[in-house]
């Protein structure tokens, strides 16, 4: 295969999937990943993709404003499942916690026991997921209504949470980057994310590892406001080092 074939197809394939690995790409093409590190440095340098740690990620993906809560359900969703389970092992009976409209979210309401809690969110999907657990005291935000996500957005959701105060706030975004911080393609979601961490005591980021080395839109916070990282095994260990030493708490559930 000629280069310039690869390389057309390297952007097809990381458009398709918004994100993929230099070792998929590696095995995909029959060439070292050494090469393929050569093919992702000359394709982002013509504005065709950006790397990431370990890969790279579509361009299209940060032109898009939102994707449905029917394309973010499917994408990753082993990862966002194992990772979702292991962040209901942090809740305890009494707790009051807030969860944002991510997908990982979502799967966290479906995996959370039946027992005294007080819920709040700003997702549709997650609170009717949760109506049918009557012991779970559910509070909806109210807002703009984004279709896409199925969510509550905008001023009105944002105040609303200014006069609750939560022990947990269980969130995720589009990209975790150790000089850019948390970010979202959203504007809105970013800042009704960043507001569910100002009410929290403590916040728990539920990413999985394709989020690594990732820059967005939108800021939502800064590293250092996570309180724990909660991803995947397929993480680069170069990141597990860096959120060490800065002393925020990363938990790696393995992927069988």
């Amino acid at each position: 295969m000629l280069v310039a074939e690869r390389h057309r197809k390297i952007v097809e394939i990381v458009n398709k999937k918004l994100s993929v690995r230099v070792s998929e790409l590696s095995k995909m093409f029959s060439v070292t990943e050494e090469t393929i590190r050569r093919d992702l440095e000359k394709l982002e340098k013509e504005g065709m993709l950006l790397r990431s740690h370990g890969g790279a990620v579509s361009i299209e993906r940060d032109q898009q404003l939102e994707l449905s809560y029917l394309e973010r359900e499917v994408t990753n969703a082993k990862e966002k499942k194992a990772i979702a389970a292991e962040a209901v092992k942090l809740i305890q009976p009494g707790d009051q916690i807030v969860l944002d409209a991510s997908s990982t979210a979502w799967y966290m309401a479906k995996e959370l026991p039946n027992v005294p809690l007080t819920v709040i969110t700003n997702s549709i999907r997650v609170a009717i997921e949760l109506s049918v657990k009557d012991q779970i005291k559910v509070m909806s935000t109210g807002g703009m209504l984004s279709s896409k996500s199925l969510s509550y957005i905008g001023p009105l959701a944002e105040r609303s949470l200014e006069t609750y105060h939560v022990n947990k706030a269980f969130l995720s975004c589009k990209g975790v980057h150790l000089e850019g911080g948390l970010s979202d393609s959203n504007e809105w979601q970013a800042l009704i994310k960043k507001q569910m961490m100002e009410i929290a005591d403590k916040t728990i980021l539920l990413v999985d590892s394709s989020k690594f080395g990732v820059r967005t839109f939108a800021l939502i916070n800064h590293i250092e406001k996570v309180d724990e990282i909660i991803t995947d095994s397929n993480i680069h260990p170069a990141y597990k080092k860096e959120f060490e030493g800065k002393n925020t708490k990363i938990t790696i559930v393995p992927l069988s």
